[in-house]
């Protein structure tokens, strides 16, 4: 890549000699006069390092630094002099100058400087670049999905991103929870700052709360310095606290004071300290049903749900099933590198007949698993998982959408979902036999019903 250098002076045979040692160099020069056609060409071209004298025709060079700076951010200055002047050289500094130098005197060091300040241009360049990728990875656009539902969820989400309001997740384990967190932090006012994500069903009280609040060294066996937790990690950023409904109850009243007063007192400490982050929950339980049977405190659910975003599942988004596994397929082509694979109409059709319980999480790793094991340059339905190849052997007669069966098969699934495939737990809570729920799961075809 050939880095461009603008020389801006009225002098034109120093401007010329100039130009010409730069050249030789292998740098792409360009001249200007004065101020305003340099301008002119910043404009037209993408230049990375200006030369520019201070005393021009049109203007002062020091001054005009400014209006590069502003317009131009990454593209660096260094001011030339025909005299030393010290409270020139320290406001061009303050204006943002890459350097300030004598003409005659310094003149060695322009070629050396040069380098230097298109080294720092191109650092800038790929960390802006960098930047973008990261930005662009958790963006609303990035979202896949043309149907209603999911639609009308991005425009919510667009619109609490701006606010500072701690937003509440719903919806099925596996709807992309995490991802919509992502994108409404990096599309709120405090991108740019941390994003902690913490998942509460992954520890125990214990340890969750010393993940949370943090410890000072000697509070328990095994805390042998400080601990940050991540409530002062997420200090002037977003806290995304995952699965919020396996929260222990006592913790739930520390974290409702946190969220009241900003507060929070680290394990084994006695002085409270202030954290101002913006809290994003999430959890694929009902915690309206939850606090009502004081397994969740309720004024904590209350201080959650002031604006709740449900996740549809991926059942209730058919359409987006053929957009979602064209690109999951394209990804783990290039992953293992396999040449782009079509996707057959039987393997498609399957897709959009099972109902998806682990939602796009499974979609995932099922197209992972079919793509690692296709031969051809199609995917057919032969390298699917079995329960999905013969979902129709299993739920031969077709329900309709009015009829009780239907109802009660949807209803049962749900609470399937809710305990996680605990199928005791799902009897107790549908007040009927464990024998019965075996013959219904049989009898409708129900599918991942664990345990």
């Amino acid at each position: 890549m050939t880095h461009k250098i603008l020389i801006i002076d009225d002098e034109e045979k120093l401007r010329s000699l100039l130009a010409r040692i730069i050249k030789s160099e292998g740098f792409e020069v360009f001249e200007a006069k004065d101020l305003k056609s340099g301008f002119k060409k910043l404009e037209q071209t993408e230049i990375d390092v200006v030369l520019c004298d201070v005393k021009l025709p049109d203007g002062n060079g020091v001054d005009f630094l400014q209006n590069i700076k502003n317009s131009f951010p990454l593209t660096e200055v260094i001011l030339l002099t025909a005299f030393g002047n010290i409270p020139d050289g320290v406001q061009a500094m303050k204006n943002g100058a890459f350097d300030y130098i004598v003409k005659g005197d310094d003149n060695d060091k322009i070629i050396p400087l040069l380098y230097k300040a298109v080294e720092k241009v191109h650092l800038q360049k790929k960390v802006q670049q960098l930047e973008k990728r990261i930005n662009d990875k958790y963006s609303f656009n990035t979202i896949i999905g043309k149907s209603k539902g999911i639609e009308q969820v991005i425009d919510l989400a667009q619109k609490v991103a701006k606010t500072d309001s701690t937003v509440l997740l719903t919806g099925e384990t596996g709807t992309g929870k995490e991802v919509f967190a992502q994108a409404i932090h990096e599309n709120s006012n405090r991108v740019g700052k941390s994003f902690v994500a913490l998942n509460c069903s992954t520890f125990s009280k214990e340890i969750l709360e010393s993940e949370l609040f943090g410890h000072k060294q000697g509070a328990f066996t095994g805390a042998l310095k400080d601990k940050k937790g991540f409530i002062e990690e997420a200090n002037g950023g977003t806290l995304f606290l995952d699965e919020i409904g396996e929260m222990p109850i006592d913790l739930q009243a520390k974290l409702l004071r946190v969220l009241e007063t900003s507060e929070y007192i680290p394990i084994g400490d006695t002085t409270p300290k202030k954290s101002n982050f913006r809290l994003i929950a999430a959890t694929n339980r009902d915690l309206k049903v939850e606090s009502d049977e004081h397994r969740f405190r309720s004024d904590l659910y209350f201080r959650l749900n002031i604006f709740e975003i449900k996740l549809p599942s991926l059942r209730e988004r058919i359409k987006d099933i053929p957009l979602l596994a064209n690109y999951y397929v394209k990804q783990f082509s290039e992953k293992t590198n396999k040449k782009s694979l079509q996707i057959g109409d039987d393997f498609l059709q399957k897709l959009e007949n099972y109902s998806w319980p682990g939602n796009i999480r499974e979609l995932k790793n099922v197209i992972e698993r079919s793509v690692i094991l296709s031969n051809g340059d199609i995917l057919t339905s032969d390298v699917l998982p079995y329960e999905m190849q013969h979902q129709a052997e299993n739920n031969s007669k077709a329900m309709s959408a009015f009829s009780m069966q239907s109802v009660e098969k949807l209803h049962i699934q749900k609470v399937l979902n809710y305990t996680k495939g605990n199928k005791a737990e799902t009897a107790r809570l549908l007040e009927i036999g464990i024998a019965t729920l075996y013959r219904k799961i049989e009898e409708y075809g129900i599918e991942n019903s664990k345990n």
